[in-house]
């Protein structure tokens, strides 16, 4: 009988692999995206010290009444934009994106647009 690893673990596996390439440091950050089922994560670490600088996500109260909905491709785009926002007002510019082992497209994409389209470079 033929055993199937979950889709989780096979996305924590890619995940591993994908954090062997590269790391955020003080100069250049790593923007973190998770997705989930109902929500949208974001955040940009420096991997050096181990700290999050930036964060932003569905689950806020202003994301919240901003929104329709908190799992849709337009909740990742406001999620995109916000981070971006953040990130510029502490000076950050550029940042290494971390897909987090999902595909990029959908809602993964349309958060990297956002942020792209709200001056983060990468």
């Amino acid at each position: 009988m033929v055993s199937k690893q979950s889709r989780s673990e096979v996305r924590a596996k890619k995940h591993a692999r994908l954090r062997n390439r590269f790391a955020g440091t003080a100069e250049r950050p790593r923007l973190a995206v998770f997705r989930s089922n109902n929500h949208m994560y974001a955040q940009i670490i420096d991997d050096t010290v181990g700290n999050t600088l930036v964060a932003a996500s569905t689950m806020e109260k202003a994301a919240k009444a901003e929104l329709e909905k908190t799992n849709d491709v337009a909740a990742a785009a406001y999620v995109g934009t916000l981070i971006a926002k953040r990130a510029l007002e502490k000076g950050i510019d550029t940042v290494v994106f971390d897909r987090g082992g999902f595909i990029y497209q959908g809602k993964v994409q349309a958060l990297a647009d956002a942020a792209r389209e709200a001056g983060l470079k990468f």
